[in-house]
């Protein structure tokens, strides 16, 4: 994947997220700022994710810990768990504001 593929994957997925969120009607906001997004929630915790491009990966930062996802030509998928992102981050999302979250 070169750097033009993995920008417009990476922004198609940050827009996914807002978009997601919107729907989801759940108490998040959520700020972009550079290569960062950063959700937030009601109790002030954090979901930070952000682009590598370097490494052409998006990482997850949350309270249980840091993830990296590479596209897998379908999906970005978790080098350590196997798990999807979306998945992955409705689950997070949840823990965060301590009810389902889901879009």
């Amino acid at each position: 994947m070169n750097s033009t593929e993995f920008h417009q994957l990476a922004d198609d997925l940050f827009v996914s997220i807002e978009e997601g969120i919107d729907e989801s009607g759940a108490d998040i906001e959520y700020e972009t700022t550079g290569n960062v997004l950063t959700l937030e929630f009601e109790d002030r915790s954090q979901i930070v994710i952000n682009r590598q491009e370097p490494m052409s990966e998006i990482w997850l930062a949350s309270k249980t810990g840091g993830y990296h996802f590479k596209f897998n030509g379908d999906a970005w998928i978790c080098s350590r768990s196997g798990l999807e992102f979306v998945s992955m981050l409705k689950n997070e999302c949840s823990l965060h504001a301590g009810e389902e979250v889901s879009w």
